[in-house]
């Protein structure tokens, strides 16, 4: 159901407004010098000339590259602009900018959206600035994750969709035991608006046909935003994964990540950041049937952790040649893993992935591989009208709720309270007055000083005590108004987190259909390091 595009206003807030956010994340934003040895290129649309430039990538893994998509988008209905670009990417003259994201419940959090089209936005803006080239937007399917708890749930108008599922292994290789019964509940939390039934529909479809989920996730998330030229690419394909046997042959007999990367490290905590990945001897995890397990090495034996699979030194190079899609690379490995799969340009990534990006610029040297340019993908906070509403009659901006609740509560009472409730002056003539009475104490018997001043203290304590109890009692007097600003704070700010990390997009789809995408690849700008807020007029 095409409904039309919401009217909506922006604002835009300096990171350092936004206190949910981390020290690193807003370090990078703001291109904090003590990070700057970290990553290779400026987030500017001028650096592009000098990644393009750099970026080399051989007509052979183009042809497998493709190969590979094809194989991934058969029987699927594409749109021309999607089509063209995969059969683009066989050109010398063609370059990706890439996300990637795990194969969340029904896309997940808000983020997921967001990613994407933050990267969909940039690609476009590149191709204007450097109509020499094309730009393929990609976004990577992570299925070779095992992390279930991670991906198997979602959140809408304040209720939990849980998949419960009993297996184990990569989220992209599950069967769909359970899936139906999380969209049943999914469908009922909707209800029956057209805009439900189309979303319902939809996500039947994506289903319909399909024994792993992993399936499930890409065409779902093609049948969403497929239309707007974006290329989904499962990193998976036997064929890639044997183009890499070189890079997992290396990592595995000369272990060069986990020394690199501890210097690196130790490099970004002398400049005041914390590690962010684990890096370990080897950084490859081994697939088999159900399962996901790491790849040990015990003295001249190599073995999989929880499994009775053990191999030689020989017998594993074997195994690599004959099996390289059983070797999936951890979170230290994939960042060389899609660098070496794609002729990428930048990757587009929320704070906790671009600070493991940084923790990677050396790892990519011993590796022969460029280091892309990092971005920080757009965040954003969706105001919808009736909070809008609500906010203008507590004469509130979106900007004061980012803070504590508990603050921006005292402050309105005190703002709108006709009585006075500060006991500022009264504490100073206190203090005042315990002065002169130490000073006598002191003068009399410098013993009795600490008395003095001890019940000086008490007496202060308790007008502290008297002060709290006037606030309370203010309060009760705007209790509508504290209620409402509470049930703001924690609708804009699930948790006290961001909205982008907790609600699902079905929440605004309902109301806003396509139109909310659309709106979306309106107003985000990967390259404007600002915090978007997006208050529907």
């Amino acid at each position: 159901m095409s409904k039309p595009k919401p009217g909506l206003t922006r604002e835009l807030l300096s990171f350092d407004k936004v206190p949910q956010l981390s020290e690193r994340d807003l370090a990078y934003t703001t291109a904090d010098p003590r990070l700057k040895p970290f990553y290779k290129y400026p987030v500017t649309l001028e650096a592009f000339e000098s990644v393009i430039r750099d970026k080399a990538f051989d007509q052979e893994r183009r042809e497998t590259l493709v190969r590979a998509l094809k194989a991934q988008y058969a029987g699927k209905e594409l749109s021309k602009l999607t089509s063209s670009r995969i059969d683009a990417l066989l050109e010398a003259n063609t370059y990706t900018v890439t996300t990637a994201h795990q194969p969340s419940l029904f896309t997940g959090p808000l983020y997921y959206i967001y990613k994407i089209i933050s990267t969909l936005n940039l690609a476009e803006q590149l191709g204007k600035t450097y109509p020499d080239y094309n730009f393929v937007p990609i976004f990577i399917t992570g299925g070779e994750d095992h992390d279930f708890e991670e991906v198997n749930h979602l959140h809408i108008f304040g209720k939990t969709v849980t998949w419960e599922n009993g297996h184990t292994g990569p989220v992209g290789q599950m069967p769909l035991d359970g899936l139906q019964e999380a969209l049943d509940t999914l469908a009922d939390i909707m209800g029956d608006s057209p805009s439900a039934q189309e979303l319902t529909n939809l996500f039947k479809a994506a289903l319909e046909g399909k024994t792993k989920y992993g399936e499930v996730a890409f065409d779902l998330t093609h049948r969403l935003l497929g239309e707007y030229g974006l290329v989904i690419l499962d990193p998976s394909h036997p064929d890639l994964k044997a183009s890499f046997t070189p890079f997992v042959h290396k990592e595995i007999f000369e272990q060069p990540s986990k020394l690199l990367v501890e210097g690196t490290v130790k490099e970004l905590e002398a400049a005041g950041f914390s590690e962010q990945a684990y890096p370990r001897e080897i950084n490859f995890f081994y697939l088999g049937e159900g399962f996901r397990e790491r790849i040990v090495q015990e003295g001249e034996t190599f073995k999989v952790l929880n499994q009775d699979i053990s191999w030689t030194t020989e017998a594993l190079r074997a195994e690599i040649e004959a099996h390289p899609q059983r070797f999936s690379p951890n979170v230290v490995m994939r960042p060389i893993y899609q660098e070496h799969i794609l002729p990428n340009l930048a990757y587009i990534g929320g704070g906790g992935e671009i600070a493991y990006w940084l923790e990677r610029k050396k790892q990519f040297e011993a590796f022969g591989l460029n280091f892309p340019m990092l971005i920080r993908r757009n965040s954003v906070l969706f105001v919808d009208k009736g909070t809008r509403k609500r906010l203008d009659k507590l004469d509130l901006q979106v900007e004061d709720l980012f803070g504590d609740i508990e603050a921006l509560i005292k402050a309105y009472v005190r703002e709108n309270t006709e009585n006075e409730i500060s006991l500022s002056e009264e504490k100073k003539a206190l203090a005042q007055v315990f002065k002169q009475v130490e000073a006598k104490a002191q003068e009399v018997d410098p013993t009795l000083r600490k008395a003095a001043a001890a019940e000086g203290a008490r007496q202060l304590n308790s007008l502290n005590q008297l002060e709290g109890k006037l606030m309370r009692a203010e309060k009760q007097r705007h209790d509508t108004a504290v209620n409402q600003m509470r049930t703001l704070k924690d609708k804009l700010f699930p948790n006290n987190g961001l909205q982008e990390r907790y609600d699902n997009f079905t929440m605004y789809y309902l109301k806003y259909g396509r139109g909310f995408f659309e709106a979306l690849m309106e107003h985000l700008n990967p390259l404007d390091n600002r915090f978007v807020v997006l208050i529907d007029a």
